[in-house]
This record gives C-alpha cells, sequence and structure tokens, in this order.
C-alpha cells in the first residue's frame, strides 16, 4: 500500500510550510512515527514524523515551499524492513554531524536562479537587478516577495584575494520575524520611556530565600516572576497599556498572557505565560522553566507563541546596558529589562553602591498617552522596589508558598 504523507496544519492562519531539511533519504525505510524531517513555518520550526512504517520517496526539496495538505512524500508500507537498518542510520547520523560542521556555502542558484514576472516588475522600479536578490523560491527562483522585500545596495561587494564571503539562506520564522520588525516600526507610532530600578531588596529576598524556595519547589526564584506579577499589578493600574488596536476600536483584555522573548536554536522565540495574574511566584518560575526548556528543544508549538497580551524582554542577559524594544504585534507595550550594575545612586543625601537595572517600556502612542506609559513604568518600578508589600502583601512567606 502506498500512503501519501500530506503537509498537516501546524496553527490556525498558517497556509504553507517551507521544507527546512529532510532527516532522510529518498528510498530509505522509515519507522512509524521516526522524524523524516523538520518544516518552518512563520511562526515556528516542527518536526514531521512518519505516519507509518515503509521505504520512503520524497516528492519535495529542502527549502520547498509546500502548502498545508500538500502531498510530501509517499511511504510504501508494503516494504520489508531490510537487514542492519541500525548500522545504516548510526553511519547516516554520523554523516549528518559531519555536514552540519563544514561552512555554509551558497547555491550558486540562489543568485542566478529565474525571476518571476512580478519580481522582475518590482526591482525594474526598485532600479535593482536580480543578481543582487537572494532568492528563496525553488531552485533559487526570486519571488514577487523577496523583491519586495530586498532593499537595494549601498555599494558593490567586494572582493579581495585571500578574503570571501558565504549565504546561508534565512528560514522561514527567521524572515517572519524580520517582516513583523519592520511592520511593527512602519504600522505604529511607537515610543520608548525609561526608567531605573533599585535591585536591593529582590536581591535581599533572593539571597534569603532562593535556597529554600529550590528545594519545596524545584525551580529557582529568578527574576522574571518579580517583573511578571510587578507587570501584572501596572496593567491592573493602566489598563490601555493591556489593549490593541481592532480597527477602528480598542480592544482592552480583562486578563494577562505574558509572551516572554527568548532566544532559541532557530532564532527568536515568543512563549506564552497564560493568565500571569493567577499565577503566584512558584507558578511563574515553573512556566517560565517549561517553556524555555521546550523553546531550547525545538519542542515549542504555534499555540504556545500565540495570543500574548504584553511581551517582557531581557537583553540583560546578554549584557545590554539599555535597548528600545520593538512591540510585538498586535500587542501595544513591550517592557525591557537590562542587565544589571552596582552603580553610585544618591540616598538619603549619602552617596551609596547599588544594583541598578536600567528598564524601557516600547508603547503605541496612537492608544496610551504618555501619561499612562510613564505612570505604568513607575508602578512597575515601585512594586519591584518594594516587592514584599506590593507583591506579596507583607507575607513573604505565604507569596512564596514556604
Amino acid at each position: 500500500m502506498i500512503l501519501e504523507m500530506k503537509v498537516p496544519s501546524p496553527g490556525e492562519s498558517i497556509t504553507e510550510v517551507e521544507i527546512a531539511e529532510w532527516l532522510v533519504e529518498d528510498g530509505d525505510y522509515v519507522e512509524k512515527d521516526q522524524a523524516i524531517a523538520e518544516v518552518d513555518s512563520d511562526k515556528a520550526t516542527l518536526e514531521l514524523p512518519a505516519e507509518e512504517s515503509g521505504t520512503i520517496t520524497l516528492k519535495a526539496e529542502e527549502g520547498d515551499a509546500v502548502a498545508v495538505g500538500a502531498v510530501v512524500c509517499l511511504i510504501d508500507t508494503s516494504a520489508d524492513k531490510p537487514e542492519g537498518k541500525a548500522a545504516n542510520n548510526i553511519e547516516k547520523k554520523e554523516a549528518v554531524i559531519q555536514k552540519a560542521s563544514e561552512p555554509i556555502v551558497a547555491k550558486e542558484t540562489y543568485v542566478t536562479g529565474s525571476t518571476s514576472p512580478a519580481a522582475k516588475k518590482i526591482l525594474a522600479e526598485k532600479s535593482m537587478v536580480s543578481n543582487e536578490v537572494i532568492g528563496t523560491g525553488v531552485n533559487g527562483r526570486i519571488t514577487k516577495d523577496d523583491a519586495v522585500n530586498a532593499v537595494p545596495s549601498m555599494g558593490k561587494e567586494i572582493n579581495v584575494e585571500g578574503r570571501g564571503t558565504s549565504r546561508s539562506k534565512m528560514s522561514m520564522l527567521r524572515r517572519k520575524v524580520a517582516e513583523r520588525l519592520v511592520e511593527a516600526k512602519n504600522t505604529t507610532a511607537m515610543l520608548t520611556t525609561f526608567n531605573e530600578v533599585d535591585m536591593s531588596p529582590i536581591f535581599a529576598l533572593r539571597k534569603e530565600y532562593k535556597e529554600t524556595f529550590k528545594e519545596k519547589h524545584g525551580v529557582g526564584l529568578g527574576f522574571m516572576s518579580f517583573f511578571s506579577l510587578a507587570v501584572v499589578r501596572a496593567l491592573k493600574m493602566y489598563p490601555a497599556v493591556n489593549s490593541m488596536i481592532d480597527g477602528k476600536e480598542m480592544l482592552t483584555y480583562n486578563f494577562v498572557d505574558i509572551s516572554i522573548a527568548v532566544s532559541g536554536p532557530k532564532g527568536l522565540m515568543v512563549p506564552v505565560i497564560r493568565n500571569a495574574e493567577n499565577l503566584s511566584f512558584r507558578g511563574v518560575e515553573a512556566e517560565v522553566k517549561r517553556l524555555a526548556i521546550r523553546a531550547r528543544d525545538g519542542q515549542i508549538t504555534v499555540d504556545e507563541m500565540t495570543g500574548g497580551t504584553f511581551t517582557i524582554s531581557n537583553g540583560g542577559v546578554f549584557g545590554s546596558m539599555l535597548s528600545t524594544p520593538i512591540i510585538n504585534p498586535p500587542q501595544s507595550g513591550i517592557l525591557g529589562m537590562h542587565n544589571i550594575v552596582e552603580r553610585p545612586v544618591a540616598i538619603d543625601g549619602k552617596v551609596e553602591i547599588r544594583p541598578i537595572m536600567f528598564v524601557a517600556l516600547s508603547y503605541d502612542h496612537r492608544i496610551i498617552d504618555g501619561k499612562e506609559s510613564v505612570g505604568f513604568l513607575v508602578a512597575v518600578k515601585e512594586a519591584l522596589e518594594n516587592p514584599t508589600e506590593l507583591l506579596m502583601d507583607n507575607d513573604i512567606k505565604k507569596a512564596l508558598e514556604l
């Protein structure tokens, strides 16, 4: 029996995926549920498992954009399992590892591939030629989207003996992130306000309770729970920041789903902490750990990365002192955390050294006024500098469930 394997829908509103990598070769014998390919959607990279055991015939190439529901391979379920399959698989895995360690060199077709008529017209309007554009279509074909997103070069590529360049194709996920960032800059009235937070109270709490907290709950007492609960409190005080524009109306949420920007193996991932307003310190830390592990292992799903109402981005883990984070549409606000540095500050007329973190709130000025944005960030600052009273209701052990 010949089984047609079709591309499953990875999520609502996704109509096509891209074959990022075949994990098997044409003619291989595959086992049921074995991962046979990695596919990129515009939101995540997912593995495609074999639906049955048998000999596989590939019907799409790496880099192909394939519609949801289209046939990507055939599996002959009547084929017998060959002997020595385990040894062959080990050899293939070793070959894959060897291939991954080799430098990336672009296929010639990325530059010399054909150009669609629509792309030619757009490139002509930009006074560009096809060899200035990397095609993302089949066999390097330059598509209309490639032409629309193409930026005229500021100069010709420099070629000097002994030096060179390499090209690598951006994944669909990376391209979609890029498009969304540009869209956010172009379609929102984005503005950023800044403040600084004295992290001494949180440092003191973590120093005293982090070991007990970890022993009791199996997760660390990090900064994300303090920031998430401070954001929940501030959003209740300034609900406009927990809103989005829907046509001519402003849609305000009565719940808080916090997107947390994390760096995964495939690039930027933004998993969502659902109903953060109902979570405790333990609940937030446990959910952050779960989502971070799934993102790191490439197991995060589209549903786990959609529907957030507000975003927290922690550039501080990479050493960032200050930044202007870009809004994650259709959300209207994003809070940027940065590194913590000991700085001299004036306390009651005296200079003291305190651990200070700069924070930044980028917001959509179309629906959030300056008063609300500044008030929101001040509310976050107040909660972080007085967590015992404002986040723990003056009962630390109860708040930490110790």
